[in-house]
């Protein structure tokens, strides 16, 4: 059995999507990598522009 696809889950999204589909690929739960997110909000970086590039890249669900 391989892995999942790297993909945007059309069902259980919050905003775009991209921690659901990072979530379901790792085998992690979707609120832990939600919170994860949102806590590296705090930190100085580039959080915020690689959530959006990997919004544009990742496909959705079809």
């Amino acid at each position: 059995m391989s892995a999942p696809t790297l993909s945007r889950p059309r069902r259980g999204r919050v905003i775009a999507g991209v921690c659901a589909g990072l979530a379901r690929r790792f085998g992690w739960s979707p609120t832990v990598v939600r919170v994860v997110a949102v806590a590296s909000i705090l930190l100085p970086g580039p959080q915020v522009i690689a959530y959006i590039v990997l919004w544009i890249i990742m496909p959705s669900d079809d």
